[in-house]
């Protein structure tokens, strides 16, 4: 028999889990209260995150954090960048700091399971992959004793121990809280690599003074599945960054782009970019956000492929080619869930 000590105690647990729980689902209310979301973005890697020379944040990430401000505002500009170190982001955004973090940050079971978040869908495929000097060393294995870069608080730290265990080689990590900090020492010839994951080896290798002196190594070590991070516990919110993200992959699917957007939803008979497109409401009640919402990002934002081409395409120092981020339909990994 319960003590009434206990039952106090059951009871309180109770209300306590039942105020968090309605604190936690408030968070597109709050958003739309605030007429602002607030992104949790990288402190600065090329093709994700990084100010122009104007001070403009641009990238992949930024511009999936504009987005969703068009989702749910209309309008791009209703956005607060936060740029975040890899060490502080979770916990930022568990304190309430950030309402969703577009970081470059790798789903994995133990981040989903433990940290008190919860990752969303997977919006980029990415391997960790090591950058040396130019004809320097031909694989990763060759590199006994060397010292390597990394960043503090990535997957990345974890996946280079493992792999120079796996091998039995000794190597010598050098730690940094932000990704300009490690290129800085490795040019500074502090380390002999950096290690981290291949498209932002990219970036990294876009912005350094003399590119072609540098080489990512061809070999990936991991799966880095890139996902939005939000709190748990809000279902609402989990459902509107899922679906907000999917759409700009549909949108893709189905040709639809910035500049043909409006003539599509005029003129197209197919009922998935109708519905897509706003013409019938259902997609826009379910997520309580305006019926044009998904016509509105795409119109603003364009779809995944114009997203991704203006951040990493052939006109971009980058040109990182798609790989397994193409659409399945072309022998990508990139998916959209039916909007249905």
């Amino acid at each position: 028999m319960l003590t009434r000590g206990i039952i106090a105690a059951a009871a309180f647990a109770c209300a306590l889990a039942s105020t968090t729980t309605a604190r936690a689902q408030q968070t597109l209310e709050a958003i739309k209260a605030r007429g602002q979301l607030v992104c949790g973005i990288g402190t600065g890697v090329a093709g994700f995150g990084l100010p122009d020379s104007r001070g403009v944040w641009q990238g992949m990430d930024v511009d999936l954090c504009r987005g969703l401000a068009v989702a749910i505002f209309n309008d791009a500009a209703k956005v607060r960048f936060v740029p975040l170190s890899s060490s502080t982001r979770f916990t930022a955004l568990g304190a309430g700091e950030v309402d969703v973090l577009f970081r470059t940050s790798t789903q994995t079971m133990l981040r989903d399971v433990t940290l008190g978040l919860r990752h969303v869908v997977t919006y980029f495929y990415d391997g960790h992959g090591f950058i040396v000097r130019a004809n320097s060393v031909q694989k990763v294995a060759e590199m006994r004793d060397a010292t390597i870069c990394l960043v503090q608080g990535t997957t990345n730290e974890q996946v280079t121990a493992d792999y120079f265990r796996s091998i039995d080689t000794p190597f010598r990590p050098l730690l940094f809280e932000r990704t300009d900090q490690a290129t800085a020492a490795l040019q500074a010839g502090r380390c002999d690599s950096f290690g981290t994951d291949a498209s932002q080896l990219a970036g990294v290798r876009s912005t350094m003074a003399k590119p072609a002196e540098w080489t990512i190594l061809p070999e990936r070590f991991s799966k880095e599945p890139y996902g939005a991070y939000i709190r748990r516990d809000d279902q609402q919110w989990f459902d509107v960054v899922r679906w907000y993200t999917t759409a700009l992959i549909e949108a893709e699917e189905q040709g639809v782009t910035q500049v043909n957007a409006e003539e599509m939803r005029r003129t197209s008979p197919s009922p998935n970019t109708r519905r897509l497109l706003g013409v019938t409401p259902e997609l826009g009640e379910a997520l309580k956000l305006d019926r044009n919402w998904a016509y509105n990002v795409v119109r603003a934002l364009g779809n995944y492929g114009e997203v991704y081409d203006r951040s990493f395409g052939p006109e971009t120092n980058i040109d990182l080619p798609r790989g397994p981020n193409r659409l399945w339909t072309q022998g990508g990994l990139v998916y959209a869930l039916p909007m249905r």
